[in-house]
């Protein structure tokens, strides 16, 4: 498929926004202003891809590594910065952190700290979207681990038999925490899976950022006509640990390092980058000058972070259950 030069910067700059922002915060954990972090560094292709087929009212139901997922929503930069730092200008007002950031303005109903939660939640998502009859769909993240949840299953039957407008899209970067999917499952491709659900199931590239678009948005167009759910199998790799500190990151007690250099040679990044330059879509200088303004967003998003002031005591119990 060919891609006019608008939507090859478009889906480049979705890609630098992500490994910039998860860049900032791998230091920013170094030096103790965030507690805890999974990041997707490795793995940027699979959201920048989806988000390119997404409408502003679609909704999204992030992972527990979503930053990412998020940010290409259209969620503000500086606003995900402050809410991992704790700070009031966040979007939860510094309650959520990284593992629990919502934007309910962009449809994007937050990230959940238990691995497979939201596949539950993407049902509800999905038959409201139904309901409403204004062709919405549900994008609902997560990864090989959650694959093996009751509510992984659970979620696609129902959404199956109802028709849900929602679109599985399953990051498959091998390791849950600290166990190869390949010791968890005596299926090669995950998607076969969608075979038992009767709906729709395929295995993509992960790193690349234009099957990933395509694959995303056969599967959204299926869910717009009414047609149902897709199961959408993204094979990837994450260059870090599972969550910063993690051990394994310098000294590969779960995964085989020959493996893990392999994939760093598939980063999507320069992948992407090559492709444009390849293409006569965009100069060097072109292409630099998009990444300083990407790098520049980020280090304005990190000094509102930090220069934004915590939460007052007394909002201590505002906003964080219902009366």
């Amino acid at each position: 498929m060919e891609y006019d030069k608008g939507f090859l910067l478009d889906i480049y700059r979705r890609m630098l926004e992500q490994r910039y922002f998860e860049t900032a915060v791998t230091w920013l954990c170094r030096d103790g202003f965030i507690t805890a972090a999974h990041l997707c560094i490795g793995q940027e292709a699979i959201a920048a891809g989806i988000s390119m087929a997404l409408r502003k009212d679609d909704f999204v139901l992030p992972s527990h590594r979503g930053h990412g997922q998020i940010l290409t929503k259209g969620s503000d930069m500086n606003r995900m910065m402050a809410e991992l730092l704790g700070k009031s200008t966040g979007y939860c007002k510094g309650k959520g952190g990284s593992m629990h950031l919502s934007d309910m303005e962009n449809n994007v109903f937050g990230s959940i700290g238990i691995v497979g939660c939201n596949m539950s939640l993407a049902v509800g998502a999905g038959l409201a979207a139904k309901m409403n009859k204004q062709g919405q769909v549900v994008i609902c993240y997560f990864g090989d681990g959650a694959s093996n949840r009751g509510t992984f299953h659970e979620s696609v039957n129902l959404a199956s038999i109802k028709k849900l407008p929602i679109i599985y899209a399953l990051e498959n970067n091998y390791y849950a925490i600290s166990e190869d999917i390949r010791e968890m499952s005596n299926v090669e491709k995950l998607s076969v899976r969608a075979q038992g659900y009767g709906i729709p199931g395929s295995t993509v590239f992960g790193n690349d950022p234009f099957a990933v678009y395509e694959a995303a948005a056969a599967a959204i167009g299926r869910a717009r006509n009414g047609e149902g759910p897709t199961l959408l199998e993204f094979v990837t790799w994450r260059h870090r640990g599972h969550y910063e500190g993690d051990p394994d990151l310098k000294k590969f007690i779960f995964r085989d390092e020959a493996e893990h250099k392999s994939w760093l040679e598939k980063d999507p990044i320069p992948f992407t980058r090559e492709r444009i330059v390849s293409e006569g879509a965009a100069s060097e200088k072109e292409l630099e000058a998009l990444e300083k303004q990407v790098q520049d967003a980020v280090d304005a998003a990190v000094e509102f972070a930090q220069e934004s002031p915590w939460p007052d005591v007394s909002e201590t119990y505002a906003g964080v259950f219902a009366e």
